[in-house]
C-alpha cells in the first residue's frame, strides 16, 4: 500500500504541473461497475490509507462511505462562483432520482482548502446550504487532497486571494469505491448521472 500511496502522489503532483484545464469529456479513469459480490479493487478509492475529518469533527477512512453509490465532487467553502453551482448540480440530481432511492445515495463534499475548511466552516456550510444527512462534508491534509483530486482527475490552483481555479467534476462511485461516471463542467443535465446511480441501485 506504501507504494501505491507514492505513486498516486506523483500522479497528483503530475496533474499540479499540468495546471487547471478543463477535464476530458471521457476520463480514461472510469471503470465499469464492480459486480455485486466482488472483493474491493485495486481501482477503488476506498484502498486509500488517507485519513478524513467530517463537519462534527470526526476523523474516518473513505471506506466507511462504502454501501451506497457515492456523488463525490471537490470544492471549497468560500468558492465565489463555481462551488456553489456543483452544489446545485448534485442537488438537481438528487432531486432527479425517485423518491424511494433519493436516501440511498450518498452525497460527499471534500474541501481544497485545508487552512480555512476547518470542521465548523464545514458545517456552517451545511447549514447554510441545507444539506441533508445523506451528505458527508470532509476535510483532509494538503497531501490527501492532492492524492484524491488526482485520482478524480480534478485540477486545482490556489491564487493570491485564496480562491482556487479547479475542474468542476461530479464524480460517481459504485459501492465498491470504484469510479464509474463523471459529469463534466456546470449547469449540466442530470439525466445521465441519474440514469448511471440507478443502474447501481438496479443491477
Amino acid at each position: 500500500m506504501r507504494i501505491i500511496t507514492l505513486t498516486l502522489a506523483s500522479l497528483a503532483i503530475a496533474f499540479l504541473q499540468a495546471g487547471c484545464s478543463t477535464v476530458s469529456e471521457t476520463p480514461s479513469c472510469c471503470l465499469k461497475p464492480a459486480e455485486s459480490g466482488q472483493p474491493m479493487s485495486d481501482h477503488s478509492l476506498f484502498q486509500l490509507d488517507s485519513t478524513w475529518t467530517n463537519d462534527q469533527g470526526a476523523d474516518m477512512k473513505l471506506g466507511a462511505l462504502g454501501g451506497p453509490p457515492l456523488v463525490v465532487t471537490m470544492f471549497f467553502a468560500k468558492c465565489e462562483f463555481a462551488c456553489p453551482v456543483l452544489v446545485h448540480d448534485m442537488k438537481k440530481i438528487q432531486a432527479a432520482l425517485p423518491e424511494d432511492v433519493r436516501s440511498k445515495v450518498g452525497f460527499v463534499l471534500v474541501s481544497f482548502d485545508t487552512d480555512r475548511d476547518t470542521p465548523l466552516v464545514l458545517a456552517e456550510y451545511r447549514k447554510i446550504h441545507e444539506l441533508p444527512a445523506n451528505w458527508t462534508l470532509l476535510r483532509g491534509t494538503a497531501d490527501d487532497v492532492l492524492e484524491l483530486a488526482a485520482l478524480l482527475g480534478v485540477k486545482f490552483k490556489k491564487d493570491a486571494r485564496g480562491q482556487f481555479a479547479h475542474s468542476n467534476v461530479l464524480t460517481v462511485l459504485n459501492p465498491g469505491g470504484e469510479v464509474v461516471h463523471q459529469q463534466v463542467g456546470l449547469n449540466q443535465a442530470p439525466h445521465e448521472t441519474v440514469k448511471q446511480l440507478h443502474r447501481l441501485l438496479h443491477p
